[in-house]
């Protein structure tokens, strides 16, 4: 009878998510924070660019393993204003993951336990608009962690530089390409490839470029660069 009660029941349930009383403030807190105004100029706003290193590249079965972030406020990289962290894993990534990312065994079962790094994260990001290269993977990655150990969703502006730049640089590239081809263009530097922090620096460069260019096509705020990649991913599905 254990299959068809799976079957009725949506199989197994996940454990309850148990938070202490510290951990539901700090959640409550965050959630209290005031959203930015979105149609401010670029060089009045604070952007998060954000990087993850996973266990794989499945991102409804692998794990987060760190998250590296650096803000761009008022157009200009504050690396007073960064974060990283490792989550705690109760079992490590395979060998080969971890020459990708060199974030060894010992530092993943050593790591912050996952619900105070996610919290921790939520803390330094506040309700900041987030930026990465190929969100997609990101984005699935930390809100999934965050609905696993928190129970909370972020539900927060993402931009997607691999979107916005094609249309801001039409001139130049007007395709999806990888991060590596408008570093090149660019001539910015990753100083450590596939390490969250270096790969985020990286993306914060390319943000600031993003913003310059911006500034001199019209698209002067968060809320412009949002709605030129809800145009370009339109286009992209009508073509």
């Amino acid at each position: 009878m254990n299959w068809i009660a799976k079957l009725f029941n949506g199989g197994p349930k996940a454990p309850p998510i148990v938070l202490t009383p510290v951990q539901q403030e700090a959640i409550a807190a965050w959630r209290k924070t005031p959203a930015p105004d979105l149609t401010r100029s670029h060089y009045r706003s604070r952007y998060v660019v954000v990087d993850v290193e996973a266990s794989g590249l499945n991102m409804k079965k692998d794990r987060l393993i760190s998250i590296g972030a650096l803000a761009v406020v008022d157009g200009v990289i504050d690396f007073s204003d960064a974060f990283e962290v490792v989550l705690r894993q109760d079992v490590v990534s395979t060998h080969e993951n971890i020459l990708i990312h060199g974030i060894g065994g010992s530092a993943q079962s050593e790591g912050v336990d996952p619900p105070d790094a996610l919290i921790a994260f939520l803390q330094y990001l506040g309700k900041s608009p987030l930026v990465a290269y190929h969100a997609l993977f990101d984005q699935s990655m930390i809100e999934r962690a965050l609905k696993e150990y928190l129970g909370c969703d972020l539900g927060q502006t993402w931009i997607d530089l691999a979107w916005v730049m094609p249309d801001l640089f039409r001139d130049l590239i007007n395709a999806q390409v990888g991060l590596d081809d408008w570093l090149k263009l660019f001539d910015i530097e990753n100083i450590l490839r596939h390490n969250a922090v270096s790969d985020a620096y990286a993306t914060a460069k390319l943000l600031q470029v993003a913003l310059a260019r911006g500034m001199q096509r019209g698209a002067e705020t968060p809320n412009s660069f949002v709605e030129l990649e809800r145009a370009r991913r339109w286009m992209r599905r009508a073509s």
